[in-house]
């Protein structure tokens, strides 16, 4: 019951993955917590995250004043500035830093922005552990399989961040810093599907880069099951993987058309995309090991490596999206269980606002 009497501060708690996160956590399916802090900078994304757990849907300002006497609080605040995030950490016995810039075309026309948070963000999470001695026994940092062999903006800030929280073991042994690293999460803001679901509301054409693109696939709620289970099991400066499914563009695009008349447009691949993703690369494949569902790569740094460990490697090659690719069939199936397809009833009550 990793979440029992904790208190847990999610950065970037208003973001897709945050917000499941957060729901998870107040459950209580593992343990109940003594407070779980959202930290972000969108006020407004904050006001509606409080207004959904108080059912309300309208409220006057003064919902915020017990903000701090609730289990769920809200701070605004930026990984970015120091003097903010120390104020929330230092009460936190976990950190899960999901704060990012995550746009992969963002990035590429602001990268000084993509390293302030996705860097900076991290090192300031150690720098106040660290200069300030406070008690924090877990910092879990979300990463992505864009961080792996990165050849865009988004991976290379991500990669670092990895780095700096696998290097913060080793001056902060107090603290167990840990990744996880994952692929497309279906549905989440940024990601395909929800682009190909309102090119088929509009009638179309649904655009894809190239047909034999392929994409790593699970759900949020996946995504947080490989952070609930890297903080049960992760070791200091291990990165946990979940072994998820993936697909070709055109098979997710050619699942969610179905037999509706809609064209695809191919569109070409765009800036600092790759056409596999990889979420184990081959050097990492010589220290990664299974781990049940997951694969954990072992840290490189020797001082952080057990020596008494026997854990046999897991991989002789890299993990790629191209490895082994869902068929139409299979993908229809995968969309079809996280009740992403499009039924015509949707349709039409869209035309008819649209009216």
């Amino acid at each position: 019951m990793i979440f029992e009497g904790k208190t847990v501060l999610v950065t970037g708690g208003t973001g897709s993955m945050g917000k499941t996160l957060v729901r998870r956590v107040l459950t209580g399916e593992q343990g109940t917590p003594k407070k779980v802090i959202v930290f972000s900078r969108d006020e407004a994304k904050q006001h509606d995250m409080r207004m959904s757990y108080l059912n309300q849907r309208a409220a006057t300002d003064e919902v915020i004043y017990q903000n701090f006497m609730r289990v769920l609080e809200f701070r605004i605040g930026d990984v970015r500035d120091y003097a903010s995030l120390c104020a929330a950490v230092k009460s936190a016995d976990m950190v899960i830093n999901a704060a990012a810039l995550k746009q992969v075309p963002s990035c590429e026309y602001f990268p000084t922005q993509a390293v302030l948070t996705n860097c900076i963000g991290a090192s300031n999470i150690v720098r106040a552990i660290e200069e300030n001695g406070y008690p924090v026994e877990t910092v879990l940092a979300v990463s992505t399989d864009k961080a792996c062999k990165p050849v865009n903006v988004m991976g290379m800030t991500k990669s670092i961040q990895e780095r700096i929280m696998t290097s913060a073991n080793i001056l902060n042994p107090k603290t167990r810093f840990i990744c996880v690293r994952y692929g497309n999460v279906l549905a989440s803001r940024g990601s395909v599907i929800p682009l190909f679901h309102e090119q088929i509301r509009n009638g179309g054409p649904i655009t894809i880069t190239v047909p034999e693109m392929t994409r790593f696939l699970l759900s949020l709620d996946e995504a947080v099951d490989t952070v609930i289970a890297a903080l049960e099991e992760a070791k200091p400066g291990e990165t946990y993987i979940p072994r998820a499914p993936s697909a070709t563009v055109i098979h997710l695009a050619k699942a969610l058309i179905g037999e509706r008349d809609i064209k695809v447009q191919v569109v070409g691949i765009r800036p600092g995309e790759k056409i596999h993703e990889i979420l184990i690369s081959e050097e990492e494949a010589n220290h990664a090991v299974a781990r049940g569902k997951y694969y954990a790569i072992l840290p490189m740094l020797p001082e952080l490596r057990d020596p008494k460990g026997q854990e046999p490697n897991a991989l002789n090659k890299e993990f790629s999206s191209g490895d082994v690719v869902l068929d139409l069939p299979e993908t229809m199936e995968l969309l079809k269980k996280h009740k992403l397809m499009i039924e015509d009833r949707d349709l039409s009550s869209d035309r008819e606002l649209l009216r």
